[in-house]
């Protein structure tokens, strides 16, 4: 069932249920005496008055395993239940309470089994008050001594009151280890998101390079063998690069700014015939701003070596006292830009920095993406 918790949890929760329901019994002491009337034959008639205590005690246990050990009941039945229990209490206390002590102790265990038993705490709260009332009323009219009626009636008003709250902390306690579960599925889901966007960040770009590079190789090999060669070593130091990379990434450690990125994809787009012009403003990126531009940056590059057939790109960096931005235009195709997963993951990234990214149409043709950070998570350092 969606939502419940695991069955191995649910057994162990049941096993340790059903022990409290069995260390429970010996609260039930306060019912001694007026067993012991029945069996000294201070009752009359006898039988009748034990019958109905001992189901009376069956009941009690029945009705309190189910909140406690999660004893699968539907609410109808586990409602009626208590309210045979409150009406077996109710006539045990009415027609023996003047004839020996203890009788009127049945009302404490018909307020601590709706008390544990209703969800509700309006409900619960009065479900107590009416059984302190049922205690005065019923030794109201059999005229006992106030010394006997007020101790009891206290007694079950404190029992009903602390039912409630203990069983208000344990809700408590297990909706925390429901949280506490949850919160820990959530992260593990966002670090394998996380991981998962780092490797199609990381390998999109290289193997579209090494892509491209294989084509370069392929063609230069009848009528240039020598820079063909110099191309195929290019690709084995690039896919070199790569298995570092991915080391780092599964390390979680990350050594490559966006000083390192931009002179690669200057390298990378001029090998392919692209003409790159890059542009610095202002200070220095901060760090959060660097490691976000980077992966901006990897990702752009990548688009450009796939799509954009291209032959110039102009790469803008500023950084002022407001925001950092980076932005990549090119004369490429252009068109409608239909965002894909890379696309997706670096949106993903600048919001988790409140940041923005934009792509549309670049001024001269071709796509221009525009990615910014707030001053206040960059961290830029003047000098």
């Amino acid at each position: 069932m969606s939502g419940s918790l695991p069955e191995p949890v649910n057994r162990r929760g049941r096993r340790r249920g059903l022990f409290l329901v069995a260390a429970h019994t010996a609260w039930l002491w306060l019912l001694l005496p007026a067993a012991a009337a029945v069996a000294d034959g201070r009752v009359h008639p006898a039988l009748p008055a034990a019958s109905g205590l001992i189901v009376f005690v069956l009941l009690y246990l029945t009705l309190v395993a189910v909140p406690v050990a999660a004893v699968p009941v539907r609410p109808a039945l586990h409602h009626a239940g208590l309210v045979l229990l409150a009406l077996l209490g109710i006539g045990l206390a009415t027609a023996y309470a003047a004839e020996s002590d203890g009788w009127l102790t049945t009302l404490l265990y018909v307020c601590s089994a709706g008390a544990i038993g209703l969800t509700r705490p309006a409900r619960a709260f009065a479900w107590a008050g009416g059984s302190v009332a049922a205690v005065l009323l019923i030794g109201a009219a059999h005229r006992l001594p106030a010394g006997d009626i007020l101790p009891t009636a206290l007694i079950t008003a404190l029992a009903g009151a602390s039912a409630i709250a203990f069983l208000h902390f344990v809700r408590l306690v297990e909706e925390l280890r429901r949280t506490q579960r949850e919160l820990a599925r959530t992260v593990v889901e966002r670090e394998r998101l996380r991981f998962a966007q780092d490797l199609h960040d990381l390998l999109g770009h290289t193997l579209s390079l090494i892509v491209v590079k294989a084509e370069v190789v392929r063609r230069l090999t009848v009528i240039d063998p020598q820079r063909a060669a110099a191309e195929a070593a290019d690709i084995e130091g690039i896919g070199r690069t790569a298995l570092t990379e991915v080391r780092e990434a599964v390390t979680g450690y990350r050594g490559h700014d966006f000083s390192r990125e931009l002179t690669n994809a200057r390298t990378v787009l001029a090998d392919v015939g692209i003409d790159v012009t890059v542009t610095e403003n202002g200070h220095p990126l901060g760090a959060q701003a660097d490691d976000t531009f980077r992966w901006v940056l990897r990702e752009a590059v990548t688009n450009l070596l796939r799509h954009s057939q291209a032959t110039r790109c102009a790469i803008t960096v500023s950084t002022d006292t407001s925001r950092s931005e980076l932005i990549i235009s090119d004369n490429g195709v252009g068109g409608e830009p239909r965002p894909g997963t890379g696309l997706r993951g670096l949106t993903e990234r600048l919001e988790q920095t409140g940041g923005t990214l934009q792509l549309g149409a670049a001024p001269g043709g071709g796509l221009q993406l525009t990615a910014r950070i707030p001053a206040d998570r960059t961290a830029a350092v003047t000098g």
